[in-house]
């Protein structure tokens, strides 16, 4: 078969998953290049403003992009990935306030979500009205989302998923730092479930989950529209193998 050009728009393009597909791409044949050339192909790790126009025009010319500009985008409004979770029956972790930080009064203990996720956004935990003051202070003018804090273990349930093939870990919670960063998973038959419906529900083929246990079972509080995934052997594997198999799909021929 001839060899596809697959281009990658990225803000870090040597990010150790890309630079491992690119490698893998060139065994087969396969030529990487700089967004913006044409190609077969877009691989949309990167979530800009003009990073995602940029992925909108390959998509107007016909060409496939992983993820869609339309899903990428979607996933950066955290208050609308909570809708679209319980409306697709996965447990997500209830929002009690949104709106400007600054406007908003302390009413106990919560985790306080900068609302449109992005590089350097705030995601805190405020346990007394003190802290929460000191936030507000720093970002009163933040679209946020507030949330009751999910008792956990201080691990956050890390699950991506490159074309239904799962890989996970566990993290330590940014909100409970300290000790190793992370340790292996396995995890249990409702985790890989909340995983795998959560690509259908948000429309996204390589993403990532961040899942705690909850009372009544494991509760969804993020989704991530192309994750870095480090440390899993077979995630370059099956990125490059979706990469190809997308561009060559009669869909877009």
């Amino acid at each position: 078969m001839n060899a596809l050009r697959i281009a990658v728009l990225a803000r870090d393009p040597h990010h150790p998953l890309l630079a491992a597909t690119r490698r893998l791409l060139a065994a087969q044949g396969h030529l990487t290049v700089d967004a913006g050339q044409p190609a077969d192909l877009l691989l949309l790790k990167a979530r800009t403003a003009d990073a995602l126009e940029l992925a909108r025009r390959y998509e107007e010319s016909g060409t496939p992009v992983l993820n869609s500009s339309a899903a990428t985008a979607f996933c950066q409004d955290r208050a609308a990935m909570e809708r679209q979770a319980r409306s697709a029956g996965i447990p997500f972790a209830a929002t009690a306030a949104r709106g400007v930080l600054g406007q908003l009064a302390w009413d106990g203990p919560a985790v306080v979500k900068s609302r449109h996720s992005r590089r350097g956004d705030l995601v805190a935990r405020a346990d007394t009205a003190a802290q929460w003051q000191e936030l507000a202070e720093r970002w009163a003018d933040e679209p946020v989302i507030v949330q009751r804090p999910v008792a956990g273990d201080g691990w956050d349930r890390k699950l991506w998923v490159v074309d239904g093939q799962l890989f996970a870990e566990q993290r330590r919670s940014e909100l409970h730092p300290g000790g190793p960063a992370r340790r292996p998973w396995t995890p249990g038959p409702d985790e890989r479930a909340l995983a795998l419906a959560a690509g259908p529900a948000f429309g996204l083929d390589v993403y990532g989950i961040d899942l705690l246990p909850g009372p009544d079972g494991p509760i969804a509080v993020d989704v991530n529209a192309f994750p870095g995934i480090r440390h899993q052997p077979g995630a370059p594997e099956a990125l490059a193998a979706l990469a190809v198999r997308t561009a060559r799909s009669p869909a877009y021929a």
